[in-house]
């Protein structure tokens, strides 16, 4: 969504998400997500209790989730940064070390690419 005075979301969450974010988040306090691009588990969000997993200069916030940073490896952010993330959730299993995974649930990320109007603001605001 945008508005005059706001950038667009880069991350988003579906209501189910969000339910099961704060699911976690009674179960293991605050959280974090990472998602690296890597293969195997690196190829889908990793839920964390927060500060356990260390991101530093090549890793870029996305932005926030119900209260949890969501943060992306920079190599993959450079192919997706001309999209708008959602987290959502399937039945499955996830990433072996994802918290969600003893929930018999995934997190999994959808994406809508920007329109050119969303992509000039990111820019203009240095976002991309």
């Amino acid at each position: 969504m945008t508005t005059a005075t706001q950038l667009p979301l880069q991350v988003t969450a579906t209501p189910s998400a969000l339910a099961l974010i704060e699911k976690l988040k009674a179960r293991y306090g605050e959280l974090m997500f990472h998602q690296s691009g890597g293969c195997c588990d690196g190829s889908s969000p990793m839920c964390y209790p927060r500060g356990e997993f260390l991101v530093g200069d090549s890793d870029v916030l996305l932005g926030e989730i119900g209260g949890t940073p969501f943060y992306m490896s920079r190599s993959q952010f450079e192919y997706w940064k001309h999209t708008q993330l959602t987290l959502d959730v399937v039945t499955g299993r996830g990433g072996m070390f994802s918290l969600e995974g003893p929930e018999g649930l995934r997190f999994l990320i959808r994406s809508k690419v920007f329109g050119d109007d969303e992509i000039a603001a990111l820019r203009t605001a240095g976002r991309i």
